[in-house]
């Protein structure tokens, strides 16, 4: 069993079911319909959420255990949610097809996955569509709170300006706040935030 699935494999929803404060936080920026892709969405808490505001979800992840509590989530809440289990590092990014990408807490991925899942979110987000993301920055090593505990899979305002610079951003900015989210996510935090919107219309 794989370490998420065995991470995911109790009955509880280990990051809660709740969907993440920051996400929920950009509703404003959300359109009223269309597609949305939730990145390695675990559990469901967040593309769930994304559903619950009339998007059409796309809820990705690697671990079918983590899939089938998403599955029960979306049904628990009413709402459809359309899960694909894949490796996101084969995934094919297809152009122009989503009106909303939201990135919450991937930080399994190295520079080399993390640049080319960047390079996707921007491939894939149609113009005028919006990126939410948000992941701990590198403070995070000492509040040891939860993430990878490995320097360079963090954020930094820098390195998200400069990864994408493609795209308007509206929002970035890092701060230190209190999070509780599950029993995996609690406590003290380096968060890193980001906004940004495809040009083009």
């Amino acid at each position: 069993m794989s370490f998420w699935d065995d991470r995911y494999s109790r009955d509880e929803y280990v990051f809660g079911e709740a969907p993440n404060a920051f996400l929920a936080s950009q509703a404003a920026h959300l359109p009223s319909s269309g597609k949305a892709l939730a990145i390695a969405d675990g559990e469901g808490r967040n593309g769930v959420w994304l559903a619950e505001q009339g998007l059409d979800v796309l809820s990705v992840d690697a671990s079918p255990v983590g899939l089938e509590k998403a599955q029960r989530l979306a049904e628990k809440r009413g709402v459809p949610l359309e899960t694909r289990l894949l490796d996101i590092s084969a995934y094919d990014w297809p152009a122009e097809s989503f009106d909303v990408v939201a990135g919450i807490f991937f930080q399994f991925a190295g520079p080399d996955l993390r640049d080319a899942i960047f390079a996707g979110i921007i491939r894939t987000l149609r113009p005028g569509g919006v990126l939410i993301l948000q992941g701990y920055g590198p403070r995070q090593l000492e509040y040891r709170t939860g993430g990878p505990g490995i320097l360079e899979n963090l954020y930094t305002e820098a390195l998200l300006a400069e990864k994408f610079s493609a795209l308007e951003i509206l929002h970035l900015g890092d701060h230190d706040s209190a999070v509780a989210e599950g029993s995996a996510h609690v406590g003290m935090s380096h968060l890193v935030d980001l906004v940004a919107r495809k040009r083009g219309q």
